[in-house]
């Protein structure tokens, strides 16, 4: 079966299930999905039960699929994504942001736990930009004509006009938003400090295992896209153990801050 066959059989499925001309997507990372619980007029499908779909196994990632309203907006929110260490493909990684452009969402809100390089644990911090440092690309073999180019530019992937009004919301709620680099890894490892020293050389701010090839896809989409980081740990070198006990529990702290700015921003994009 063709991917653009894949997307269509999707597509219609969540359409025949009730998801009707959404406005964004919102992928949530790791302790990130509880702000999903507060969309109202909810339908939610399991993972498991979305043909093409691909499964989460992530502490922090429920495995759900939640359409609704949320801020005066319809939003599908992913209660976890699809990581390129699970041993998933990319096509399978980013196939949400091909099935949620399809669907009709003209942007995306991507959100992650990321170690700090530049920032410290509980930083909050809208992507400027990123560096991809995984070897590999999503849009490697056949391009989708469909959805974009063969060779598409990367220079505005993070939206700057979203950003702004990021930027503006936060100010506006007393919540400090930073904002830098995320550099992209393909884990599971942590990174080592040696690692992270030539990862501050480059201008990254955070790092993490995740999101890079989701708004690769999207930007070859022509969605438009805002990413936050949430600084969960200082990255590897800048303290003494790293695990993702720590990742789940800092977001646990941060998380009030983080649903009230996403919720808000939504109001005004």
């Amino acid at each position: 079966m063709s991917i653009m066959t894949k997307i269509n059989e999707t597509r219609d499925f969540l359409t025949f299930k009730g998801v009707q001309a959404p406005e964004f997507g919102l992928i949530l990372g790791s302790g990130l999905g509880e702000l999903a619980n507060e969309i109202e007029n909810a339908i939610v499908i399991d993972y498991n039960d979305i043909p093409n779909w691909g499964k989460s196994t992530v502490v922090g990632h429920a495995g759900k699929l939640v359409y609704g309203d949320l801020s005066g907006r319809k939003v599908i929110a992913l209660q976890g994504r699809f990581h390129f260490y699970e041993g998933n493909p990319l096509e399978v990684v980013t196939f949400p942001v091909r099935v949620m452009k399809a669907l009709g969402c003209e942007g995306v809100i991507v959100t992650n736990a990321a170690g700090g390089i530049g920032y410290g644990p509980g930083t909050l911090m809208a992507i400027t930009d990123h560096i991809n440092m995984t070897g590999n690309n999503p849009l490697m073999g056949e391009n989708l004509e469909e959805f974009g180019p063969r060779f598409p530019d990367m220079s505005d992937a993070y939206t700057a006009e979203y950003r702004q009004k990021a930027n503006k919301v936060a100010e506006s709620l007393g919540i400090k938003l930073e904002g830098g680099v995320y550099i992209g890894v393909t884990g599971p490892t942590y990174e080592t400090p040696a690692e992270i020293r030539a990862f501050k050389m480059m201008g990254a701010d955070a790092v993490g295992m995740s999101t890079v090839p989701e708004v690769i896809v999207a930007a070859h989409s022509g969605m438009k896209v805002l990413g936050i980081s949430a600084i969960t740990n200082f990255a590897a070198g800048f303290q003494t153990e790293l695990n993702h006990e720590e990742v789940v529990t800092v977001t646990e702290h941060i998380k009030e801050d983080f649903k009230g700015l996403v919720k808000a921003i939504l109001a005004e994009l």
